[in-house]
Parts: C-alpha cells; sequence; structure tokens
C-alpha cells in the first residue's frame, strides 16, 4: 500500500478548518503513518489598491482540500466522518474507495503553490537513486548529489554519453528509483 493523493470535498469556506480537525483527528487516533499532509490549494495574487500592493490568498478550489494518505479502511472513515467533510471525489458512494490523482495532476497543483508531491527533506537525501520522469532527461536515472529545498530543485549525476554528468532538475521531475 502506497501513499497517494485524494481529493476531498468540504463545506465551502472551512477548508482550513477541516484540515486542522483532520491533522488532530490523525494524530489523537494515532493514524500519523497513513494520513501525512492535507493541503487546502491555494496561489498568493497581488492586488494593487490605492497604490499599495497587497498579497492576497485565493482559493484555487474552493470546497476542496487535497490529503495524502495511505488508504486504508480505517483512515477513510476517518476521514469521511471528520466534520466538514462531505466525500471524497473520485468515489461512487456505497462505501467503495475512491479513485486517488494521477502523479502530474497532482504535480501540477503543488508546482502552482511551490510544493512538491515528495517531502524533500524527509524523503530525498543525497545518493538517492532516481528516475527522471518529465523534462529534456526523461527516461534517465541518476544518483541526488545536491538538494536545494529553497527552489525544490535537485542536481542529479546521470550517465550522458558515456560520461558523468550533473543536470538540474525540478523536484516534480524524478520519482525516487
Amino acid at each position: 500500500m502506497e501513499k497517494l493523493w485524494y481529493v476531498v470535498n468540504t463545506y465551502s469556506g472551512h477548508e482550513e478548518s477541516v484540515k486542522e480537525k483532520l491533522l488532530m483527528r490523525a494524530e489523537s487516533m494515532g493514524f500519523q503513518d497513513y494520513i501525512f499532509r492535507v493541503i487546502v490549494p491555494e496561489t498568493t495574487e497581488i492586488e494593487i489598491k490605492d497604490g499599495v500592493k497587497k498579497e492576497k490568498k485565493k482559493k484555487m478550489f474552493p470546497g476542496y482540500v487535497l490529503v495524502e494518505m495511505i488508504m486504508s479502511d480505517e483512515a477513510w472513515y476517518i476521514v469521511r466522518n471528520t466534520p466538514g467533510v462531505t466525500g471524497f471525489i473520485g468515489s461512487s458512494g456505497k462505501g467503495a474507495k475512491p479513485t486517488p490523482l494521477l502523479p502530474q495532476e497532482i504535480d501540477r497543483i503543488l508546482v502552482n503553490m511551490g510544493l512538491s508531491r515528495m517531502d524533500i527533506e524527509s524523503e530525498m537525501s543525497i545518493g538517492d537513486k532516481v528516475n527522471i520522469v518529465d523534462g529534456p532527461f526523461k527516461g534517465m536515472s541518476g544518483e541526488v548529489s545536491n538538494i536545494d529545498l529553497e527552489n525544490n530543485r535537485l542536481i542529479v549525476n546521470i550517465d550522458l554519453f558515456g560520461q558523468e554528468t550533473s543536470v538540474e532538475v525540478e523536484l516534480f521531475q524524478v520519482n525516487k528509483a
């Protein structure tokens, strides 16, 4: 069983409270190994009003929360029965488990927020083997030689024409081998 991203429907305007309640419930019920990250997809817009710049957070998908979790009966029950949650997207109901988001779908959303599908600090370290899944070096494998946490980038050493070459890739462009 692997951790995947799911879309949870909430009452509109209750996304932040659902996020807090869900994380609290996962912790109090001992399900931190099943429910990992809960994200309210937002973008920051710069608004100029009366000559003053203001940053304004805008929800990308009002009424929805993204949950990174391992889908088990118990974890599904905890999320489904969190106050403010109306259900999972991609479920036919009647107790059926929902369909997770595809990697390219979640990558597109997280990149717009400056995040990554991978929790770089806990899941990636120097010396790890990775497969490049996007960009000009797609299909190649290599070893992580540097991690840029600030910009969500990696320096990966790949074999290019028989020569070890360092390439810079975005975090969403790799999967751990």
